[in-house]
């Protein structure tokens, strides 16, 4: 089974304006959306959509809580949030006016009891499950948090997924993660000087092998991507044609295509392959992808 842990999901309030944006001025909407997200629940939402069953875990808290729990599940998905007693699940407001504005909120507070929750919830995950952790610590939690999860499965042959940056995903390398996915900019943040060609980050993600991550997915937006593989096998590949309208989320799902398949073919050309389409499709649509956008993308590359 694959789990997906967001620590702070948030409901995310879209706003589309037919005129720019006037601070201090009333302002009417030409069009809304409410859009549940948060990037462990996005990578859920992508596996769903490639029929890989998944858990959503993590926090919620408040009548927001409630009702993102509740959405997600009418999604087809499935849940196992620990339940927060105070504070409110976050709202972000977006504001689509030609440029884009966001106000993001800040969310509940975690104590320590529910970490602990999630805790017992992870120690009850078994050999070749999946654990899919994205995404930044929220500033209740020590920055530690991902650091404190992983040595707590060392040894149990679960195999983690991280999608962080800098230090957070730096700091997990010595528990041997099964995938990583910096982009390029990150990786040179990582080890310290500018990625410019395939040569020098292909030995930038050998870097973060030697120092444990088994298998290395360098995205390079319209470059396409790099996997360094764990037998050290370089994989390369190009991006499918297509407008770019929508970011958000694209790198969440290039994350579920890859582990998806890998899942269900062994094959890390093939999860190459699923999670380009996957990121491209979440790219190319004002949304998360879909499974006919993926297929459609799937022949491209």
């Amino acid at each position: 089974m694959i789990y997906t842990v967001t620590f702070n999901p948030a409901i995310d309030y879209v706003v589309r304006l037919d005129a720019p944006l006037e601070v201090g001025e009333v302002n009417r909407a030409g069009g809304e959306d409410c859009v549940l997200g948060g990037k462990g629940i996005n990578v859920s939402g992508v596996l769903a959509q490639l029929d890989c069953p998944s858990v959503a875990l993590g926090f919620v808290a408040g009548e927001t809580g409630a009702w993102l729990e509740r959405g997600l599940e009418k999604q087809g998905l499935e849940t196992d949030f620990v339940h927060l007693e105070q504070g409110m699940t976050r709202i972000n407001v977006k504001i689509k006016a030609g440029q884009e504005t966001e106000l993001n909120g800040a969310g509940p507070d975690i104590p320590e009891s529910a970490v602990r929750q999630l805790e017992e919830q992870l120690d009850e995950l078994n050999e070749n499950d999946i654990l899919i952790l994205a995404g930044s610590i929220p500033r209740s939690l020590p920055q530690d948090t991902y650091e404190r999860l992983l040595a707590r499965l060392q040894g149990k042959g679960v195999r983690a997924v991280v999608d962080a940056t800098r230090d957070l995903l730096a700091n997990v390398l010595q528990y041997r993660p099964f995938l990583i996915k910096p982009n390029n900019h990150e990786l040179g943040e990582i080890v310290g000087r500018e990625l410019k060609t395939d040569a020098e980050i292909i030995a930038a993600a050998r870097a973060l092998q030697e120092k444990g991550a088994c298998n290395v997915l360098v995205s390079m937006a319209g470059d396409g991507a790099i996997l360094v593989d764990e037998t050290g096998k370089v994989h390369r590949i190009g991006c499918p044609r297509g407008k770019v309208v929508n970011s958000v989320g694209a790198g969440d799902s290039m994350v579920a295509g890859f582990v998806a398949g890998w899942m269900q073919t062994g094959s890390y050309d093939m999860a190459l392959r699923l999670g380009t389409a996957c990121g491209s499709a979440t790219a190319f649509s004002l949304g998360l992808a879909t499974r006919e956008k993926i297929e459609e993308l799937l022949k491209q590359i």
